[in-house]
């Protein structure tokens, strides 16, 4: 199996603190598929981003990503293929992440919660999707739950940078609400502003409590790593509200200290049973669901996926406690 590259690792740890911390307590096989897929991601969004001509690097990338799948990608693409192939990724999965950098280089408002939540399929639900067949996910229960939390954390992220999207003119938290609220400026911080930021945070609050049932649904040696992924995100939204949810002046981040404590209350979560939901997938992540839940898994994880289960029926026979995770949190870099 490949190994992901130092630029690889560097990418993750440079773009999402949050994550990076959380891949440590994965097992090595998917946290190197995870950081191969990171760095696509993360390509891809500079290099739009960035560009003065977004549509010809639109263009660019979405040649990129056919040449992953045709078997001859580019050099900075290669661990990304190497993951696709392994782990069966559809196309269909990495191509609505390219066309939600596509809205972001239209500079696209959302006129209500929903358009929004269909944003938020395509550059977080596709990547949670993507995570989970990477850790061998394949039912369609526990895919609507990955793509619940990739949309929860896309929210977060978004209510946390309202004052950095307002200096470079994009908007979007929905345009209902802001109407609603008697939001004027999003240059400055305002009980109306704030009430409209709680509310987003209140939205991805909800699908954090829906995605649980998801992660319990994991191999167990995955769900150390998404649970505190998930309580890492899940605090940012708290810090929001500490600052009495003024992202304008202020950008929320969970001290390390606070990651560490975190951690450990993931291992219980990963342990813990969970409620089981049975609430579809959301209509904006259904067909993300649709893509990946008909494709059956190639031989080439077969051997892990065996590894997984292995490993959780002999977990399941001993006493409760987890050393694994244990020893993954004292190594973490939080």
């Amino acid at each position: 199996m490949h190994t992901s590259s130092p630029d690889s690792r560097a990418l993750l740890r440079g773009g999402s603190k949050s994550f990076y911390a959380a891949s440590f307590l994965l097992p090595r096989a998917v946290r190197n598929h995870a950081t191969a897929l990171y760095a696509f991601c993360r390509l891809a969004d500079d290099a739009i981003d960035l560009s003065r001509d977004k549509h010809a690097a639109l263009a660019e990338f979405s040649a990129r990503l056919d040449a992953v799948y045709n078997g001859t990608p580019h050099p900075a693409d290669i661990a990304f293929a190497a993951t696709v192939k392994a782990c069966n990724i559809p196309q269909a999965l990495p191509a609505a992440l390219l066309e939600g950098f596509a809205w972001d280089a239209e500079n696209r408002h959302y006129e209500t919660f929903e358009d929004l939540l269909d944003y938020a399929a395509r550059v977080a639900g596709s990547v949670g999707v993507m995570m989970a067949l990477i850790m061998g996910a394949r039912d369609a229960a526990t895919l609507a739950r990955a793509a619940d939390l990739g949309a929860a954390m896309q929210l977060t992220n978004i209510a946390r940078d309202v004052g950095e999207d307002s200096v470079a003119n994009r908007v979007f938290l929905p345009q209902t609400w802001l109407h609603e609220a008697g939001v004027t400026t999003l240059n400055a911080p305002s009980p109306a502003l704030a009430s409209v930021t709680k509310r987003l945070l209140a939205e991805a609050d909800c699908l954090y409590k829906r995605a649980a049932s998801g992660i319990a649904r994991l191999p167990l040696a995955c769900r150390c790593g998404i649970a505190a992924a998930s309580r890492f995100y899940a605090a940012i939204g708290s810090e929001i509200a500490a600052q009495n949810y003024d992202s304008v002046t202020k950008r929320a981040y969970v001290p390390a200290p606070r990651k560490r404590r975190l951690a450990a209350l993931a291992i219980i979560d990963a342990l813990r049973p969970t409620a089981q939901t049975t609430a579809p997938a959301l209509p904006a992540t259904a067909y993300l669901v649709q893509a990946a839940a008909i494709t059956e898994p190639k031989s080439g994880l077969i051997w892990v996926l065996d590894l997984f289960a292995r490993l959780e029926r002999t977990q399941r026979t001993r006493a409760v406690n987890t050393p694994s995770c244990q020893d993954k949190l004292a190594s973490t870099p939080f």
